[in-house]
C-alpha cells in the first residue's frame, strides 16, 4: 500500500479480537478550557434527524451535515463538553468527536511513486496484449483477467465506486471510464461536493492507481483493467493531508448508495484510530455511524470491497494499537480486544481482500486472519521478482499526470477484486450484492498455506497460516479468479 494507506503505509492494521485499556480517550470534565472548533458525530434511534439536530442546537453545536437515512448528523463545536452534553439528550444513543482533541495536521508524506510516460496509441480489441504495457501486467494473468476478457469487458451499466483520494478524469486510460456526474469530494466536514475540481486528486496518485486496476479502459494505450468497460466514480474521501476521518467516509458510502453503485472499493482505514473501540463511548459514535452506513448501502445493493491493511498483523488475534490516534503528537499505546475494529474492514458488509505476491503467496506486508478475510487477490510483493519486463514484483497501474506507475499494497489488491465484482454484477444482472459477494468467494482459487515459513517473506516472526490445504486464513476462501467468475 503505499499512500491512502499512503502516509500510513505500515499503519492500516485491522483487528477482529482486540483490548480496550484505561488510556482510551475520554471526554474532559466539565468546564474544560475550549478545544477550538472540532467536529462531532451524533446519531439518534432510527432514522431521521429532529433529535439529533435538537441535540446539536441544545448542547450548543452546529449541524454541518444530516443524513437521515441512517439518523446521524455532523455537527461542529468548540465545547469539549458537547458530546457529553448530547448524549444526554432525549432519543441519542451515541455522540462523539470524529478525530482527536488537540489535533494537529502533518505535511503530507504521500510520494507518488515514478511513472512511465510518453507511450503511444496502440490497436484496441479483445486481446490484452494488444494494450502496450501488458507484459508488464503479471496481475491480470494471474487472475485470468485476460481470458475473461476474450468474453466480456464488463457492462456499462455497472459503476464502481472509488472512494479514495481521487480519481484523475483526463488521463488517457481512464477518461473513457470515469463518470463525473457521479462523482464527488466527501472531505469537507462530510458535505457532498460535486466540483470536478473538488473531487480530482490534489496531493496524492493513489485513488488513480486505484481506478486503473479497476477499469484502466482497453484502447491501445498503456494498461486494461480488469473490467475495462464499466464505469468509475471518484468519490473523494481522503483529503489533502492524507487523514480519511469518519465523516468522510460516511459521505462516501451514502452517496454511492443513492447513486446507485453496484460497486464500491475503500483501500483505507479510517482515521485516527487503527482500531476503533465500541467500549469507549467518544469512539461507539463513529463506529456505530459508519456501521449504519454500510448496512444502508448493503440494502441499496451496493458492494463494498475494502484492503485488509499491510501490517503483517493476524487480525484474528489481540493486538497492541500503538500508533493512534495518528493526528496528535503523540499517541497512546492501548491493548484492544474483540469489542474494536479496523474501519471500515472489520465493520461488517465489506469483502476483506489480502495480497499476494507474483507466486501467489501471501505478500510480506499483508494482514490476514482466520474468519477476517475473505478473498484474497494480487497486491504485489517487492520481495518477489515477477514474471514481466521488469521483474519488480509490484502492481503497474495509472498514475497522476496521464502516466503510469508501480505500487504495491493490499490498496493494490483490493481493486482487483472489486473488478471482479463488477464483472460479475455486469454479467448476471439479476444477482443482489449477498449473491454476488457469494459468486465472487465460490469461484475463487483455493490457495493452500505454504509448505515452509521463511522469516524473509512474511515478514514477521510469528506468521501461521490457519487452515492448511484451504488456506484460509491467508487467503479466505482464495485467489479471485476473474474467468470462473463470468463463466456459467
Amino acid at each position: 500500500m503505499n499512500s491512502t494507506f499512503m502516509r500510513k503505509a505500515a499503519a492500516i492494521a485491522a483487528t477482529a479480537t482486540c483490548a480496550v485499556a484505561a488510556t482510551a480517550m475520554t471526554s474532559a470534565p466539565a468546564g474544560a478550557a475550549p478545544i477550538g472548533e472540532t467536529s462531532f458525530l451524533v446519531a439518534q434511534g432510527g432514522t431521521g434527524t429532529d433529535k439529533a439536530v435538537a441535540a446539536v442546537e441544545a448542547a450548543g453545536g452546529t449541524v454541518v451535515q444530516e443524513w437521515p437515512q441512517i439518523g446521524v448528523v455532523v455537527a461542529s463545536a468548540t465545547d469539549d463538553t458537547f458530546d457529553d452534553k448530547a448524549r444526554s439528550a432525549p432519543g441519542i444513543v451515541a455522540a462523539g468527536p470524529s478525530r482527536a482533541m488537540q489535533a494537529y495536521e502533518p505535511a503530507s508524506a504521500i510520494v507518488p511513486d515514478g511513472s512511465v510516460k510518453g507511450l503511444g496509441p496502440g490497436t484496441a480489441g479483445g486481446d490484452d496484449t494488444k494494450e502496450p504495457l501488458n507484459a508488464n501486467q503479471w496481475d491480470m494473468r494471474q487472475i485470468g483477467a485476460d481470458k475473461a476478457h476474450l468474453k466480456t469487458d464488463g457492462n456499462r451499466d455497472i459503476t464502481v465506486g472509488v472512494l479514495d483520494s481521487g480519481v484523475e478524469a483526463d488521463h488517457p486510460d481512464l477518461a473513457a471510464n470515469v463518470d463525473a456526474s457521479q462523482s464527488v469530494d466527501c472531505t469537507d466536514r462530510g458535505v457532498p461536493n460535486t466540483s470536478p475540481t473538488k473531487w480530482q486528486p490534489t496531493t496524492s496518485d493513489h485513488g488513480t492507481h486505484v481506478a486503473g486496476s479497476i477499469a484502466a479502459a482497453r484502447n491501445g494505450v498503456g494498461i486494461v483493467g480488469v473490467a475495462p468497460n464499466v464505469k468509475l466514480a471518484s468519490v473523494k474521501v481522503v483529503e489533502d493531508a492524507g487523514y480519511i476521518y469518519p465523516e468522510y467516509a460516511i459521505c462516501g458510502f451514502i452517496w454511492a448508495a443513492d447513486k446507485g453503485m453496484e460497486v464500491t472499493n475503500n483501500s483505507y482505514y479510517i482515521d485516527p484510530y487503527a482500531l476503533w473501540c465500541k467500549a469507549n463511548l467518544d469512539e461507539k459514535a463513529a463506529i456505530l455511524a459508519v456501521e449504519r452506513a454500510l448496512k444502508y448501502s448493503e440494502k441499496k445493493d451496493v458492494v463494498n470491497v475494502a484492503a485488509a491493511g499491510n501490517s503483517a498483523w493476524d487480525l484474528s488475534k489481540p493486538i497492541t494499537d500503538t500508533g493512534s490516534p495518528n493526528n496528535t503528537p503523540e499517541p497512546t499505546p492501548r491493548d484492544t480486544d474483540q469489542r474494536c475494529y479496523d474501519m471500515p474492514t472489520e465493520v461488517g458488509n465489506t469483502v476483506t481482500t489480502s495480497s499476494v505476491g507474483p507466486t501467489a503467496v501471501k505478500s510480506y506486508y499483508s494482514n490476514w486472519g482466520r474468519n477476517v478475510v475473505d478473498v484474497a487477490a494480487p497486491g504485489g510483493d517487492s520481495r518477489v521478482a515477477a514474471d514481466t519486463p521488469d521483474r519488480n514484483g509490484r502492481i503497474l497501474s495509472t498514475v497522476v499526470g496521464g502516466g503510469w506507475g508501480y505500487k504495491q499494497g493490499t490498496s493494490m489488491a483490493s481493486p482487483h477484486a472489486a473488478g471482479v465484482v463488477a464483472l460479475i454484477r455486469g454479467t448476471d444482472t439479476g444477482l443482489n450484492a449477498k449473491q454476488a459477494m457469494k459468486t465472487l468467494e465460490r469461484e475463487a482459487d483455493t490457495l493452500a498455506c505454504p509448505e515452509f515459513y521463511d522469516a524473509n517473506r512474511d515478514g514477521v516472526n510469528d506468521a501461521t497460516c490457519e487452515g492448511g490445504a484451504n488456506g484460509f486464513g491467508y487467503y479466505g476462501s482464495g485467489l479471485v479468479d476473474a474467468l470462473d467468475a463470468v463463466t456459467p
